[in-house]
């Protein structure tokens, strides 16, 4: 998986989820396919686990030497929203795990991201190179969606924008259902673009068993614009990469539209313009990443 701190955040695609308060499955979900992991210290979590799961991070990502000769992962963690109590708890511990050398903590997953000085304040708490993901989850937070991307776009380790579709529908009185939330889904596309940020993440799907129904997700989610997807379960992992790679017929047709790339000409009855080649050329790069 590629989880070091020079791993591309355009190229990862699947970032899975593992509760923070069920340790013995950190070293499984950093072992799968996932792109990344996030140890989740938020909604996964049991009541009154909060404190354990903390400390099971701690204990997961530092960088000392481990006893067990398991050794350190490497992780984002998923933070509680600014207004609770215990996201200052969870910034204080992460902290003292991100000044230690060799430390496994790449992101900061912020819950509810609602504003800029929310996503500032753990900016400013870590270093350049740790990665800062706004989890969109609220109409507040989408209304501040392009204040939050741009708030943190010049930084070093700026990942991107990721989407809560349960929450948002919660928040906003609506079923979380495609249509009832495409109009969020594609103003957190813009406003990626135009802070000049990696597509955001698609809200992972509720379905485990059902795995051609997270293809089907991951694939509309690629063509809204959405540069990869969460994951709750490992089972999905080869779903969201099946649905977001392009298919070979859309291969075969970006190797047609540039074979003809420098001259005027047409494939399967249209004209090709700068548009089409731009388009072959990200479809065939696509195909090179995630194959």
């Amino acid at each position: 998986m590629r989880m070091g701190p020079e791993a591309d955040s355009a190229a990862s695609l699947s970032y899975l989820f593992v509760p923070g308060d069920r340790p013995e499955r950190f070293r499984k979900a950093y072992d799968t396919s996932a792109d990344r992991v996030i140890i989740d210290l938020e909604d996964a979590v049991a009541p009154g686990a909060t404190v354990s799961a903390r400390r099971n991070v701690v204990a997961a990502l530092s960088g000392v030497d481990r006893l067990d000769g398991a050794g350190t992962i490497a992780a984002y963690v998923r933070v509680n929203g600014a207004d609770t109590k215990a996201f200052a708890d969870d910034i204080e511990a992460l902290r003292a795990i991100a000044i230690e050398p060799r430390n496994g903590l790449r992101g900061i997953v912020l819950a509810k991201a609602e504003c800029p000085a929310a996503v500032s304040r753990v900016r400013e708490a870590f270093a350049a190179e740790i990665a800062v993901v706004p989890l969109i989850e609220s109409a507040l937070g989408l209304i501040h969606a392009l204040e939050i991307a741009q708030s943190v776009a010049q930084t070093e380790g700026i990942d991107r924008l990721a989407f809560g579709a349960v929450d948002f529908s919660l928040d906003i009185g609506a079923e979380p259902l495609d249509e009832n939330l495409d109009y969020a889904r594609s103003q957190l596309v813009i406003a990626s673009r135009v802070a000049n940020l990696a597509g955001p993440l698609e809200s992972p799907s509720l379905e485990i068993d059902d795995t051609d129904a997270v293809e089907r997700a991951a694939r509309r989610a690629k063509g809204r614009g959405f540069g990869g997807m969460l994951a709750i379960h490992p089972a999905q992992l080869p779903a969201i990469k099946a649905g977001f790679a392009p298919s070979a017929g859309e291969v075969d047709w970006a190797k047609a539209i540039l074979k003809v790339e420098g001259g005027a000409g047409r494939v399967d009855g249209r004209l090709v313009d700068r548009p089409l080649f731009e388009r072959a050329r990200r479809i065939l790069k696509d195909a090179r990443v995630w194959k």
